[in-house]
């Protein structure tokens, strides 16, 4: 059964598609919070809560808006930003080491979604590469952003806003 018929089997109450989308999705769910949260624990419990809202929610997707992969990693992405934002957990706002080189085409993964992603985004220039890695894999506002780098929130959006349409382009995503 595809992604979406088992989202239509949410809603009619079967707990055998919550189980099967767990297990085609919850590898990469578990990676994007750990990747936010940068606590490989609290991501597991944040995994939970985000399987659990799609089990009560799953009326709410909606195919024409994307695909079940993106509703449950966009869930996924804002609750851990949620919690990254709220108050009395602190937060490192140390650059990464693993985002202040620029890695070869060699060290890319191969093949599926994310090595297309990698490759477009070794393409883009440096400095919208930057914004766009603070923004998405650290979970950064476009005011934190531009504190990390030093640059000005103009800049930040204007780079963001290129850094996508390059996306796009390069990924043949039409709008």
């Amino acid at each position: 059964m595809d992604d979406a018929g088992l989202v239509a089997e949410l809603v009619a109450g079967r707990e055998s598609a919550l189980a099967e989308l767990y297990d085609r999705f919850a590898t990469l769910l578990l990676a994007v919070g750990t990747r936010i949260l940068k606590d490989p624990l609290e991501a597991e419990d944040l995994l939970h809560d985000v399987f659990v809202e799609a089990w009560r929610r799953a009326g709410d997707f909606d195919p024409a808006r994307g695909g079940v992969r993106a509703w449950l990693v966009t869930r996924m992405r804002s609750r851990a930003l949620d919690r990254c934002k709220s108050p009395g957990r602190a937060r490192a706002t140390v650059l990464d080491e693993r985002y202040s080189h620029r890695p070869s085409e060699a060290e890319a993964p191969d093949g599926g979604d994310h090595g297309r992603l990698r490759m477009a985004l070794l393409r883009l220039p440096a400095d919208q590469r930057a914004v766009m890695e603070c923004a998405y894999f650290d979970g950064l506002s476009s005011s934190e952003i531009a504190e990390r780098l030093q640059i000005p929130l103009g800049t930040v959006k204007s780079r963001m806003a290129a850094g996508l349409a390059r996306l796009r382009a390069d990924l043949g995503v039409v709008r």
